[in-house]
């Protein structure tokens, strides 16, 4: 699938198709807990299959799980059943430990799984491009580093956290690689971390490197969708557009009403319903009001299609998440 014309198309298109990030959900159509989802390729691919059956989505996502690439480094994670993994403590705090990080082989840990997954997916979704998931490379440095003290180390030990971002980028270069070979239309690439630095941070610590996967993996049939759920993309928005990834996705830190005053328009921008405040403790009413508001004041962009703000919760309630496509679909019906 050429992902550039797929891109295009949309744009022009009168009537668009939302793309939620919306994959662990599927664990309540499985009857499995999130430990059982993201350690089964399988259990993967028949979430994301059935999720593309349930909904009108134009696009299947796989897993934002920022704890993956963090575990194949070495990092502690704790699992829970009923929600999404997270990375524990910190592995790197000095220059010499930085050093003496090694990049470990993609297919350890859970990206064997995860890339296996897109695989079988790839294989079984064949009316809508297939998305894998990976972070961004400040916000896996800053798992290595503890988010936190990541912050801090861009001023007080830049040349700890530039090895560090050559190696975690390295790493995410064949991560990608591999999620390409395996027949992913593109990824969604998660570097949330950057959303909380200042513009000139941003381009020296999350950019310059984002740029340069970009550079190396993404093509006319591979697409790179850059999210950033941070509350500081808009001030960023130049860096952030000078990666050169082939779409944009927005958290609801910010107000896309916003945001897509600087978008151009031959580039797609996503967002951005808020996961907490309306998929997972919203109702249906309030969801519906939500996704019909933001239709009404950003639809006018052709490049805008709507999404959630972030990946969607486990246990967010289907009625709520269907709410959210029939409001969708009713108002491109009636434009």
């Amino acid at each position: 699938m050429n992902m550039t014309n797929w891109f295009s198309e949309m744009i022009a298109s009168p009537t668009k198709k939302a793309i939620p990030v919306l994959s662990f959900p599927a664990i309540q159509l499985l009857d499995i807990s999130v430990v059982d989802l993201i350690s089964d390729s399988k259990k993967q691919a028949v979430g994301m299959k059935l999720i593309s059956e349930k909904v009108n989505s134009a696009a299947a996502l796989s897993m934002m799980d920022l704890s993956v690439e963090a575990e194949s480094f070495g990092s502690k994670i704790k699992f829970c059943d009923d929600e999404v993994p997270t990375v524990i403590g910190k592995i790197i705090s000095t220059f010499e430990e930085a050093e003496a990080l090694k990049i470990p082989d993609v297919g350890s840990g859970r990206t064997g799984v995860y890339i296996e997954a897109i695989r079988l997916a790839a294989q079984s979704i064949n009316d809508k491009p297939v998305f894998g998931g990976v972070i961004g490379p400040f916000s896996l440095a800053g798992r290595l580093m503890d988010v936190s003290e990541a912050m801090i180390y861009c001023y007080e030990d830049p040349d700890m956290v530039h090895i560090v971002l050559e190696k975690v980028t390295d790493f995410l270069i064949e991560y990608s690689k591999a999620y390409k070979a395996a027949g992913a239309n593109g990824i969604v690439m998660a570097e949330p971390l950057a959303g909380l630095l200042s513009p000139g941070l941003v381009e020296e610590f999350s950019s310059s490197y984002v740029k340069k996967i970009v550079n190396a993996v993404q093509d006319e049939n591979f697409a790179i969708v850059y999210h950033n759920c941070g509350n500081a993309t808009i001030p960023s928005i130049n860096s952030i557009l000078g990666t050169n990834a082939t779409a944009f996705h927005f958290g609801d830190a910010i107000d896309m009403r916003d945001m897509m005053k600087y978008i151009p328009e031959n580039i797609v921008a996503m967002g951005n319903i808020s996961p907490s405040q309306q998929f997972k403790n919203g109702t249906v009413e309030s969801i519906t009001t939500e996704t019909l508001s933001l239709l009404k004041d950003c639809a006018k962009y052709p490049n805008f299609i709507i999404s959630s703000g972030c990946d969607i919760p486990p246990l967010t309630s289907w009625d709520n998440i269907q709410a959210f496509f029939d409001a969708v679909d009713d108002y491109y019906k009636n434009i």
